[in-house]
């Protein structure tokens, strides 16, 4: 057996960063946009996001801390998601800025926000794939002994798809077209996907 590094998370992992989020990697950035009750709009980028189920379609993102992201979407119910290309990484940067409340980071990221088909939530216009979301459960995580960690998970169901064109080939989405970046883990890691790195392998039957 190969040499390998061990350790126990709840003791500390001995290394310059933690490693835990560069194993789980790359993963889907889950770029949300929301609104307060007050109206005032939010749009901040998550790096623990994925799609949970098919039909109906579910996704959902975790907030270390409870965040206006969660605060927002709890207020009103919705909150919209957007693509992370490697054209507005600099813009979806931006957006994760440490600010007050009242900042709205639509505006600061200097992106337009394009209003929803059937959601109060703005959605990201410069973005060529974006969801409209409805709330569906805010669950607050556990230890393994049962006790509450102050992380946030937030599921929401798909109810609209915006697609840009020209990234449906033959009726086919083109993943590696929109040029997706996915975070990479360690302190400033990102990936972009290439189509160079695409293959296929079909369940066995």
């Amino acid at each position: 057996m190969q040499d390998a590094y061990f350790y126990e998370p709840a003791k500390g992992h001995g290394l310059p960063h933690d490693p835990f989020n560069a194993l789980v990697a790359p993963r889907p950035i889950g770029w949300i946009g929301s609104r307060s009750a007050e109206g005032v709009l939010n749009l901040a980028p998550y790096s623990f996001f994925n799609a949970f189920n098919y039909h109906p379609p579910i996704i959902g993102f975790s907030s270390i801390t409870y965040k206006d992201s969660v605060r927002n979407i709890e207020a009103t119910g919705e909150f919209t998601w957007n693509l992370a290309t490697r054209a507005l990484a600099e813009a979806m940067n931006q957006s994760c800025k440490a600010v007050p409340p009242e900042v709205n980071e639509f505006e600061l990221a200097g992106l337009t926000a394009e209003p929803s088909r059937l959601v109060s939530v703005p959605r990201v216009a410069e973005t060529p794939v974006s969801f409209e979301c409805r709330l569906s459960q805010i669950l607050r995580l556990n230890t393994a002994a049962g006790e509450a960690v102050d992380t946030w998970v937030v599921f929401g169901e798909v109810v609209g798809v915006h697609i840009a064109a020209h990234l449906l080939k033959d009726g086919i989405y083109d993943t590696a077209a929109a040029e997706p970046i996915l975070r990479a883990g360690g302190p400033a890691g990102y990936f972009s996907v290439d189509p160079s790195q695409y293959f296929e392998m079909y369940r066995p039957r």
